[in-house]
């Protein structure tokens, strides 16, 4: 079976048990587990594991994109990558580093793939093909993420408590200005149209608008919980936000630079992923072992689905059938079918199936056929 398929990066959050009647998703899941040093490879036509793929260490992140049929892999023990061959399932490649990565990040054109070396201070810029180590930016304090501007050719990397916020010129892998922005900075994300960096204040508890063509702070925007969790909405018109402090989904609009408003969201809200078609936001409720849906459009709670122990990573599969869920303590990924969600009379949300995937699942792509 060929297994070039385009990248979708993510997985949703569920769990489950009988499954039902429905049309499968195609294509593939990589789901990198932690404990057990490999990467299950799911085929999502037959919801069931394919292969493991043993790893040299414990994986941490995975990156893919549509334009090479690979998976590229953390291993922050084993200061290096590993490259797995879609087509294959085998492992190709692998690359030294100066340092472990923590986070992985493709270009929007997939020429270059971009790492983020915390123990170094460093932002790594590989070429994407040969996974070769093309320029390393040195960065003034320990980094603690990243993102890559879909339009301009920008990356923001913020500094944690410096309070700082690094700016790189991705052509020229160049650090351009370093900005104070104060507080403790957690996440960052360009919007859409790369006119604002928009930065999490953690101990300010506030979301931080920063305008990149006259390079100042141009709003900050106060929350009533500390912003952990950022998740987009497809079209980037609002920006949903989860953290320690409240149990709700608190909704920004990045063109507006305001607060719309604030919904419950089930207890301990963390990671989240938002389907197109509809338009819902899947919360995981890491603590509780469930998964909160949200209607975006009503703001009202569609439903709660029981999944497997301490649900901790998300996504919506290309075709927007389904939500996918890795669930770490009881290693498994759980499966929510999407269309069958709004038929329901009662919050309680069914599950389509659940399979195991492996010890302490932490990360995925999906390559879609």
């Amino acid at each position: 079976m060929n297994r070039r398929r385009f990248v979708y990066s993510g997985l949703a959050a569920t769990a489950g048990c009988g499954r039902r009647q429905a049309e499968a998703p195609a294509g593939t899941a990589y789901v990198a587990n932690r404990a057990g040093k490999a990467v299950a490879a799911v085929d999502l036509g037959a919801l069931a594991v394919v292969r493991h793929i043993a790893l040299p260490a414990e994986p941490e992140a995975l990156a893919s994109h549509r334009s090479h049929p690979s998976v590229v892999i953390s291993l922050p023990g084993a200061a290096s990558l590993a490259e797995l061959n879609t087509e294959t399932l085998a492992l190709g490649q692998r690359v030294r580093l100066p340092s472990g990565a923590s986070k992985l990040r493709y270009a929007p054109d997939g020429k270059t793939l971009w790492v983020l070396a915390p123990e170094t201070k460093q932002l790594l810029r590989l070429a994407a093909g040969s996974l070769k180590v093309e320029a390393r930016i040195a960065l003034p304090e320990t980094p603690v993420d990243f993102d890559l501007s879909l339009e301009q050719d920008w990356a923001a990397v913020s500094l944690g408590a410096s309070g700082k916020v690094a700016l790189i010129n991705r052509a020229a892998a160049k650090l351009e200005r370093v900005t104070v922005l104060d507080g403790d900075v957690g996440q960052v994300r360009f919007r859409k149209d790369a006119r604002w960096l928009m930065a999490a204040d953690r101990a300010g508890r506030a979301m931080v608008f920063y305008h990149m063509g006259a390079h100042r702070v141009g709003v900050r925007v106060p929350l009533h919980l500390r912003p952990d969790h950022l998740c987009f909405k497809p079209d980037g018109g609002q920006l949903f936000i989860t953290g320690e402090g409240l149990d709700a989904v608190v909704t920004l609009y990045p063109y507006q630079t305001e607060v719309g408003s604030t919904m419950l969201a089930g207890r301990t809200p963390s990671v989240m992923a938002a389907s197109v078609i509809p338009s819902y936001l899947f919360v995981a409720n890491t603590s509780a072992g469930a998964v909160t849906i949200l209607n975006v459009a009503t703001q009202k709670v569609m439903g709660v689905a029981q999944v497997g122990r301490q649900p901790g990573f998300l996504a919506i599969t290309p075709n927007q059938e389904y939500a996918l869920v890795l669930n770490r303590e009881s290693g498994d990924m759980s499966v929510l079918h999407i269309p069958t969600l709004s038929a329901r009379r009662t919050k309680a949300a069914g599950l389509f199936t659940q399979v195991p995937v492996g010890s302490e699942p932490v990360a995925a792509v999906v390559r879609e056929l």
